[in-house]
């Protein structure tokens, strides 16, 4: 009897707990959903003067190239090298990706890192130089083709650079898709398609041109160009 009263008592218990969480959504109650941690970087953090506090909602992923070919050629992608770079500059993203496929945090993405700059998307005019404030920025340690660097550099420099510094890695291809994947789970205001993940060279054409023509879209599961987004 005494068995009897205490399984009727947890089948009662276990009832009332599945109603009670079920009458909580018909009334639009918020469920906590599980907490997505963040992937796993390496600190490299930038000061806070080359970023500012988010107040406008993250829509966008924008992707580019970085490296310290100009000053030093033969070993362009020294990691405090551009992050020296880019404090000298005012400049700043919120990720960088090593030739090794490491990921640097340089910015907190509850802050807005100035990576975009001026440009414009038409599907998103209300965003004309304005990009930085809706975005993530992510940087990629590679070097373009002789065309996109000729804007920094002569010719006769760039047929100096090893082959093996040109182009993008595979290592950095598997852990752009992974922190690209970690980003989106985090943040589902950014939709996982090409109008809202894109390059700095589709917000600025003509001015940008990373990450260029080397860059395989393919590789992290997109299409090459967006079609009917920038002007």
């Amino acid at each position: 009897m005494v068995l009897f009263l205490i399984v009727a008592f947890l089948a009662f218990s276990t009832e009332k707990l599945v109603s009670s969480q079920a009458s909580n959504q018909d009334k639009g109650q918020v469920v906590d959903k599980p907490v997505v941690p963040k992937i796993e970087t390496k600190e490299a953090s930038l000061p806070n003067e080359n970023s500012k506090p988010r107040t406008e909602p993250i829509t966008h992923l924008v992707l580019h190239f970085s490296s310290n070919v100009i000053v030093n050629p033969e070993d362009p992608f020294r990691m405090e090298d551009i992050r020296q770079t880019f404090m000298d500059y005012g400049v700043s993203a919120h990720y960088l990706i090593g030739r090794d496929g490491a990921i640097y945090s340089l910015v907190p993405e509850e802050r807005v890192a100035y990576h975009a700059g001026k440009g414009e998307l038409s599907d998103f005019p209300q965003y004309k130089n304005r990009l930085n404030d809706y975005s993530i920025g992510i940087e990629i340690m590679a070097i373009g083709t002789k065309e996109e660097m000729s804007i920094m550099m002569d010719e006769s420099k760039y047929e100096e650079i090893d082959s093996d510094h040109i182009g993008y890695t595979d290592a950095q291809y598997d852990a752009l898709v992974k922190l690209i994947d970690n980003v989106i789970e985090r943040h589902p205001s950014i939709k996982k398609d090409r109008k809202h993940i894109i390059g700095h060279d589709e917000y600025a054409p003509g001015r940008k041109t990373d990450p260029g023509e080397l860059f395989d879209w393919s590789r992290i599961g997109y299409e090459e160009k967006v079609e009917d987004s920038t002007y």
